[in-house]
């Protein structure tokens, strides 16, 4: 446990990781908020990427990010409508998707997430479950709500990045919001304690993929600097690509008897140095690691 802590906090330690060059930095800073597509839009603060939905008759916001720039953003929602806010939906568990869930509880009329996220949620802290402000709203496979006049989807399609990953689709607006099942052009925190499958990720990226429309916008959770958080399903493949080169590139090593330390020695995979981000802390070794216990888990 003490491990599964240090390489989260390692992994999500905010906007530092997720924005680390300052040119791109300082853009997101001035103005958080971009608009992307028909009333959707993205939030920059600290922590994982927040979308947002405000249209004339509702507003949806995806994940919390933390206290301080969860307020900000609610500062800023409030500028834009006085509307009360519909749903607030966390994509996954982890605190840099949730921690702002109290700043928005009072707001919103809902907080919705698949059924295991709650659960995650408790194990991973020590506060109780007001001041963690929970999902109230459920749901196991699929769910969706019109808001407005857009409809929102969710789907789960298994363990990934966590044992709880939605994506969230915007119909109308024809965006995706990925959560952290895509880190853009960076290495991915793997949490195998939180009941994530690298194997499982690669066919839930696949299932998305081949479920949304070709020219759909995507939002992601994490991205390098030179490539950001939004993008095309050309970004989505990408990731894909880069959790079965891991995979591939870890089993090579168990099936040669090659020793662990050894294998996570390389600092980047053939084909994916980009990945190596620009002050990113999570190295490589990390992600070799978490494959490497899945593949000899007996």
């Amino acid at each position: 446990m003490e491990r599964r802590e240090f390489l989260l906090k390692t992994a999500l330690m905010g906007t530092a990781f997720a924005f680390p060059v300052s040119n791109l930095f300082a853009q997101v800073q001035e103005n958080p908020f971009t608009p992307l597509r028909r009333n959707v839009g993205t939030f920059v603060g600290q922590g994982g990427t927040i979308g947002w939905l405000v249209n004339k008759e509702a507003v949806v916001l995806v994940d919390s990010q933390f206290p301080d720039s969860a307020q900000t953003c609610l500062t800023g929602l409030e500028q834009k409508t006085s509307l009360p806010f519909n749903l607030l939906i966390n994509t996954h568990h982890h605190k840099d998707h949730t921690s702002g869930n109290p700043v928005f509880k009072p707001k919103v009329k809902h907080i919705v997430a698949q059924e295991n996220v709650p659960g995650l949620m408790r194990s991973g802290s020590d506060k109780k479950d007001n001041e963690l402000a929970l999902p109230d709203t459920v749901f196991k496979t699929s769910w969706k709500q019109n808001v407005g006049d857009e409809t929102v989807h969710l789907n789960y399609y298994g363990p990934a990045h966590t044992g709880g990953d939605s994506v969230i689709y915007f119909e109308k607006a024809n965006v995706a919001h990925m959560g952290d099942l895509v880190f853009n052009r960076a290495y991915p925190f793997i949490d195998r304690p939180g009941g994530a499958s690298i194997t499982n990720w690669i066919k839930v990226l696949e299932q998305a993929a081949n479920n949304l429309p070709d020219d759909a916008l995507f939002i992601f959770g994490h991205g390098n600097s030179n490539y950001g958080i939004t993008g095309t399903k050309k970004d989505l493949r990408m990731m894909q690509h880069y959790l079965t080169a891991l995979l591939e590139y870890t089993q090579k090593g168990v099936d040669a008897g090659t020793p662990k330390d050894e294998l996570m020695k390389i600092k980047t995979l053939k084909g994916f140095k980009e990945f190596d981000a620009p002050g990113w802390s999570l190295p490589l070794s990390a992600n070799i690691e978490v494959a490497y216990a899945e593949l000899t888990a007996t």
